[in-house]
């Protein structure tokens, strides 16, 4: 007996997929954000003249790159608040609270926003940082003969010119960070897949379902690859002769 085909479930949840295709936009941006602040931040403590600073650096890029992002999901969504609430009950008996309450505990969007930064921000150190050492060291040295303060100097000669060369890489490791977004629904975070999730629980259509979120997550992709073109001509282009 062959299959038949049936998009009417899909068509009539389409709304709801649109609306996770921008929560799925809005925790990409958002984590990309973070992952560049990250990124940013830990390439300046990586070069710190106090070791324990580097190695503390060191060992959370080493620690985040080599343990599955959906463990790190859910290490922020479940283990964390089980610290936050003993150390809610801590500062209460110190009497700095009226009563303890939870300090650590997140709700799936904000778990989804930080570990996405989190994650995308270990590999931005290390490709930040190699953009970095591309730099010649003589025109940090030529900077400062000008008269600019050393934070002119890594933000003028060192920071943009590392951000260009490494930007491709930088925003191929962004568009997989947009894809990653869909193992948030692990943790009930509102974007495409726990959309698509909802419908096929209710229609049972799950080729129709996955095949529609394919094509879904093919045009994001797109639309990423689009958005960072347009910044690499903006920002990133040298000059026309």
């Amino acid at each position: 007996m062959g299959y038949a085909f049936d998009f009417s479930p899909v068509w009539e949840g389409m709304p709801s997929l649109l609306k996770g295709c921008l929560g799925t936009f809005a925790l990409a941006i958002s984590g990309m954000i973070l992952a560049t602040v990250i990124g940013i931040g830990g390439v300046i403590l990586r070069h710190s003249h106090f070791p324990p600073v580097r190695w503390l650096v060191m060992t959370f890029v080493e620690l985040i790159r080599n343990t599955p992002f959906l463990v790190q999901c859910y290490f922020i969504f479940f283990a964390l608040p089980l610290l936050g609430e003993q150390l809610g009950v801590a500062i209460f008996n110190l009497g700095l609270m009226d009563k303890p309450g939870n300090l650590l505990k997140l709700g799936p969007t904000a778990t989804a926003i930080i570990a996405l930064g989190v994650n995308g921000g270990a590999y931005a150190i290390e490709i930040i940082r190699g953009g970095v050492q591309s730099i010649n060291k003589g025109q940090v040295e030529a900077g400062l003969a000008l008269g600019l303060h050393r934070t002119q100097v890594f933000r003028l000669i060192v920071l943009k010119p590392a951000l260009r060369a490494i930007y491709p890489s930088l925003t191929s490791q962004f568009t997989l960070l947009t894809l990653t977004t869909s193992v948030a629904s692990a943790i009930a975070a509102y974007e495409l897949t726990s959309v698509a999730e909802i419908i096929n629980g209710n229609s049972f259509r799950t080729f129709e379902v996955y095949f529609t979120v394919t094509i879904m997550y093919l045009i994001i992709s797109s639309l990423m690859a689009v958005g960072f073109n347009a910044l690499s001509r903006r920002y990133f282009s040298y000059p026309v002769k």
